[in-house]
């Protein structure tokens, strides 16, 4: 007969302390490479998420349409409409014209008269302009402002709300354009009289909302874009009937007809894209009219000077829709013939 022993074996105290430990430094690496997992997921996820936000989003338009929608905004002339497409805008603009005149008289090497006149007019316009496409190469427009004026002076103040002249025009482009080159347009504008004559309103009270005469203007623009600039220039030529069978009284004489000169005009200027939202535009706009002639009652001719305008215009376009631009503009005038300071609104009408 064979005896069995059983022994039971347990472990010392300090050994199951050792395996608590083990234990509990196997969870907390496992944890740790958990948490470092998550963790790099996390960082790419946020960098990914960066990437995304800072690149090009559904919808957003390339830096060099968004450039050709600024230059329009800035002048239609640079611009052309598919044939059979429509485009509306609102231009709103506003300009300040303050000016001082000095009168002084000597007697005898004595100083016997002076005094200074200050003039001051606001004019506040609001322009509808349609345009259609009549082919891809051919675009006509047809605009129309209606004029608010404020004027003050030592003799008189007062308010004139008015039509402005009708504006009819084409543009054309001769050749197709290319990847990487300039893109060529002419065009062509009528100024038809519709708005208030200054040669019909009363002298000195500075409130006519139109030219008095009806004239042609013929341009030729050509841009180039190199994203993310756009450059572009323009020249121009201004042609104007006289206007005849007056009646004005001016400085007790009265006017019967007044021949104005040709102008020429030039502009250069840059759009530049600062992301694919908002872009920024400065140009440089001068306009020179050669003397008018002025034909008094009694027959005699009198002769204006010579006259510059120049404006140095910033812009700046924010696109808040695929097919919605903003574009507003500050204009600082240059010269004496030129306003003091202008400010327009360019909104795009969707129908």
């Amino acid at each position: 007969m064979s005896v069995c022993h059983r022994v039971h074996w347990a472990p010392h105290p300090v050994a199951r302390l050792g395996q608590r430990w083990g234990l509990l430094a196997g969870v907390s690496l496992g944890l740790g490479v958990a948490l470092a997992a998550q963790a790099q997921s996390t960082t790419a996820v946020a960098s990914d998420a960066a990437r995304q936000a800072l690149g090009k989003q559904d919808g957003d338009v390339d830096q060099a349409a968004l450039l050709k929608e600024t230059l329009t905004a800035s002048d239609k002339q640079y611009a052309l409409l598919k044939q059979g497409k429509w485009s509306a805008t609102f231009d709103f603009s506003y300009a300040y014209t303050g000016q001082q005149q000095i009168d002084a008289k000597f007697t005898d090497s004595t100083l016997t008269l002076f005094k200074i006149t200050n003039t001051r007019a606001h004019t506040f316009t609001n322009t509808l302009a349609l345009e259609r496409g009549l082919r891809d190469n051919l675009t006509g427009s047809l605009s129309l402002p209606l004029v608010s004026k404020y004027a003050e002076s030592p003799s008189f103040s007062g308010t004139s709300h008015s039509w402005g002249d009708l504006q009819a025009g084409l543009r054309w482009q001769p050749f197709e354009s290319k990847r990487n080159t300039a893109s060529f347009t002419t065009s062509a504008g009528l100024r038809l009289p519709t708005g208030r004559s200054p040669f019909k309103v009363m002298d000195g009270q500075n409130l006519a909302t139109g030219s008095g005469t009806a004239g042609l203007t013929l341009g030729a623009n050509t841009s180039r874009i190199i994203d993310p600039i756009a450059l572009f220039g323009s020249l121009n030529v201004g042609l104007s009937m006289p206007a005849r069978h007056l009646s004005q009284v001016r400085d007790g004489v009265v006017l019967k007809e007044v021949h104005p000169g040709p102008s020429v005009g030039f502009g250069v200027g840059f759009a530049y894209a600062l992301s694919y939202d908002v872009s920024t535009t400065m140009s440089l706009q001068e306009s020179v009219s050669l003397p008018t002639t002025l034909v008094l009652g009694d027959g005699t001719r009198n002769r204006t000077s010579v006259q510059a305008s120049a404006m140095f215009n910033i812009g700046l376009g924010v696109r808040t829709s695929p097919q919605t631009t903003y574009n507003l503009t500050l204009g600082i005038g240059l010269t004496s013939d030129s306003p003091d300071f202008t400010l327009g609104v360019n909104l795009p009408l969707n129908f």
